[in-house]
């Protein structure tokens, strides 16, 4: 079911601005291009955005986030805040909650997940404040964790990581339950030993404190009219000791007591996900400061400090490596099973182990904005997200329960009127109708098998941003792949040197790289690699001089020398002879082929390419294994280029030198012919505009980019290829094993009711089927946890 809002954002207009029609289009086009945003009218004059979303698919965060990437800025008039609840022991008990927070004046929007049991709210600041969010969700007979996600680090060190189910209230609860089972235990001995009064007594006391925690739940769901299953439990169990059946009253609260403290359990393992990133954080750092090195707390690292990683030390923060070399395990943060080398000028990652070699590290974040902290962050936001079948499931759940508690009352007031059916038999039916039939296990089906799969992403170097993109990625049909940098290193090297008559292969190289040696095309850093490797000296020249889209010239020797493409050469009239026919065998082999002259006469050729990564060909095979409909390459290469990496990697189409205008356009047209279902994956920062157009946009090596985590749908956070193929295999199994919750869940639901109905189910059986199908459905969601692909 759609959810939409109308809301009107005050926009900072960046410094200098002139209004422009190009400027509001492209503010515009970009905001409609996100999920979930139905329209946009920006008005420049009132420097307001009016904005139709929906919330759950598009926090205003994010569209704040978007604004700026473009060079708005939404000024600061909503706050969003994630807080970690205590003691949400039910699914509903999430949507009783959400209700209570979103009807206090000020809050925009609010979302809780019992999944991974967090809470995310939007307000206005000056309406509403933290105090009277955290007031009203302790009315309502709950906790919440009051600390930021920035904090993380400081909060794991000097206090661990607390979660909700090592809380004092989790531990009564469990505590209390073990102590009713106790006593009815005992309670059974005395009725079976026919002292009848001591065993009422005593399943009069299971039922107490067993149902305890429901009934304060079952008194504020009262409160806020919003019916949830402590309050349909303890009716159930009101009404067994009105019936005079103490023993139903005291095993449903048990029963009941004890499903939730097992929920608890498995979706404490469930929420791990988090909690092992957090423990990734180190709690010590050595600083050198003056000469001398000193331990301090990692969370008191700044930027700058100069700190020492001896072998087997966790990295404390992100930084660049100032002196020394070793090997770098970076697994904990991209999933890369082997140890990465770090040398001078290399970035190194917080929570990556040192192996080999003392390293000296200049720190470029903090322990509150380093990478760890930010996939944190952006995998709690995930999890909180909701997905859309878990919409389904809880406005089913909205409309389902009322009926079924006024199906109750009927089952339990008519037979008695119409059919002399004995009253206290009828309210028996009535009593187990209302326990069976809520749809706990309905309403959790999706979100546990979410935060399962997000969890297993993040653990293996895959940031997936929400249930709504994991479900989408379920069904793509068609990949779009840039090349430069995804399918290819990003580093050209020389492949082929072809000299003219009267020169050799060493004069040639040493003519292109002294020109080049003043130039910092990505090309020029290819040939200089080449001189060094083969030990060719490289000469001073003058009047450098850069020719765009053409190549370069300078004064070598006293003539000029000149390195480009043949446009260059056609301009100066400089003839290629018989190497013409080379230099289109070049282009046809995907070579890049840079042309070398001096003077008036053409010296030679050198053949470049940029290396395809060795896991491409077979991430192509397995992603048609899987069932990929179609693979795209999308460049700004040449044509011939284009088409030679297209034939070696087995690619079905390719589309050359687009510009990034183009590649959007591409994209729209591919979604347009395959009916959506189409993911772009490219480096994330040149391919945003073409990444925002996707269905799904997949940013690769997103490590250390916070421009790839903040614009895909998708990040990997190494170079690994190989990832693309096991996060759609993933999201596949996520939206299988949903479906097989769900159509389980209604089963149930359709099982005990018929059986309910007839007066063929015992009310604690129901509760025992009620509570059963929960903790099986917790248990197929979580099975995502362990997945390998």
């Amino acid at each position: 079911m759609v959810e939409t809002r109308t809301i009107s954002l005050p926009i900072q207009l960046p410094k200098g601005f002139n209004e422009c029609d190009r400027c509001s289009a492209r503010l515009h086009d970009s905001l409609l291009q996100m999920e979930g945003v139905r329209s946009v009218d920006v008005n420049f004059q009132t420097s307001t955005i009016k904005l139709v979303y929906d919330p759950h698919l598009t926090p205003l965060e994010d569209v704040e986030k978007r604004a700026q990437l473009i060079g708005f800025d939404i000024k600061e008039k909503f706050e969003h805040k994630t807080f970690t609840l205590v003691g949400l022991d039910c699914p509903d008990c999430a949507l009783k909650l959400e209700k209570g927070v979103g009807r206090l004046p000020g809050v925009v929007w609010v979302a809780t997940n019992f999944a991974s049991s967090r809470m995310s709210v939007e307000f206005e600041p000056g309406a509403v404040d933290e105090g009277a969010i955290f007031k009203r969700v302790r009315e309502m007979g709950y906790d919440v964790i009051e600390e930021e996600h920035a904090g993380r680090a400081a909060h794991h060190e000097t206090h661990g990581h607390d979660d909700e189910h090592t809380h004092p209230y989790s531990q009564k609860q469990t505590f209390l339950t073990v102590v009713s089972g106790a006593i009815l235990v005992l309670a059974l001995i005395l009725s079976w030993l026919g002292l009848r009064y001591p065993a009422n007594a005593l399943y009069l006391l299971a039922a107490v404190l067993a149902g305890s925690y429901a009934a304060r739940g079952a008194l504020f769901s009262l409160r806020s009219l919003s019916l949830d299953m402590n309050f349909l439990m303890t009716v159930a169990a009101i009404g067994a000791i009105a019936i005079g059946d103490w023993f139903e009253a005291a095993t449903v609260m048990f029963l009941f007591s004890l499903g939730n403290a097992l929920e608890g359990r498995t979706m404490e393992k469930a929420r791990a996900s988090v909690s092992s990133l957090v423990n990734l954080f180190p709690t010590q750092a050595r600083v050198r400061r003056d000469g001398v090195e000193v331990e301090i707390p990692a969370s008191e690292v700044r930027v700058g400090d100069l700190f020492v990683v001896r072998p087997g030390e966790k990295i404390p923060t992100d930084g660049t490596v100032v002196s020394g070399m070793s090997t770098v395990n970076q697994a904990s943060i991209t999933g890369e099973s082997i140890p990465v080398e770090k040398h001078d000028g290399d970035m190194v990652y917080v929570g990556s182990i040192n192996q080999r070699g003392s390293i000296d590290v200049e720190a470029t974040a903090t322990a509150e904005d380093n990478t760890l902290a930010k996939i944190i962050h952006l995998v709690e936001e995930a999890q909180a997200e909701k997905a859309p079948s878990q919409r389904f499931t809880e406005t089913f759940g909205r409309y389902y329960t009322p009926s079924v508690v006024l199906l109750a009352i009927v089952v339990a007031v008519l037979p008695p009127l119409f059919f002399h059916t004995a009253f206290s038999h009828s309210v028996y039916i009535a009593l187990t109708l209302l326990v069976v039939s809520c749809p706990c296990a309905l309403v959790i089906s999706t979100p546990v098998s979410i935060v399962s799969a997000i969890g297993n992403a993040a653990r293996n170097g895959i940031l997936i941003k929400g249930g709504a993109k994991l479900e989408v990625t379920g069904g793509i049909r068609v990949i779009a792949f840039d090349k430069t940098g995804t399918l290819t290193t990003g580093e050209s090297m020389v492949t082929d040197i072809l000299p003219a008559t009267g020169f050799d292969e060493d004069q040639i190289l040493c003519l292109a790289a002294s020109v080049e040696s003043r130039s910092e095309h990505p090309l020029a850093a290819a040939i200089l690699r080449a001189a060094r490797d083969r030990g060719v000296h490289i000469k001073e020249v003058s009047g450098f001089e850069s020719l765009t889209g053409m190549g370069a010239a300078a004064k070598f020797n006293g003539d000029t020398c000149v390195v480009g493409n043949s446009r260059l050469m056609d301009q100066l009239e400089i003839d290629i002879g018989d190497l013409s026919e080379s230099l289109n065998r070049l282009q046809e082999e995907g070579k890049t082929a840079v042309l070398v002259a001096s003077g008036r006469r053409l010296a030679g050729i050198i053949a470049m390419r940029d290396t395809l990564r060795e896991s491409a060909r077979e991430v192509f095979q397995a992603l048609r294994h899987i069932g990929i409909q179609r693979t795209v390459m999308i460049t700004g290469d040449n044509e011939m280029t284009a088409r030679a990496v297209a034939r070696e990697l087995g690619i079905d189409e390719y589309y050359a030198e687009l510009l990034p205008k183009d590649k959007v356009d591409i994209v729209r047209l591919l979604i347009e012919r395959f009916g959506g279902g189409v993911a772009v994956i490219g480096d994330g920062v040149n391919d945003a505009p073409a990444l925002a157009a996707a269905t799904v946009g997949i940013a690769m090596g997103a490590i250390g980019s916070d421009t790839a985590l903040e614009t895909a749908d998708i990040a990997l956070m190494s170079d690994d290829l190989s990832k693309l193929p096991y996060a759609i295999k993933l999201s596949r199994r996520t939206l299988q094993t949903v479906r097989e919750n769900i159509v389980f869940s209604l089963g149930v639901i359709v099982l005990l009711i018929s059986t309910a109905l007839f007066g063929w189910l015992k009310l604690s059986f129901g509760v025992f089927g009620h509570e059963g199908s929960a903790l099986i459905v917790i248990a197929n969601g979580m099975r995502l946890l362990r997945f390998k692909g």
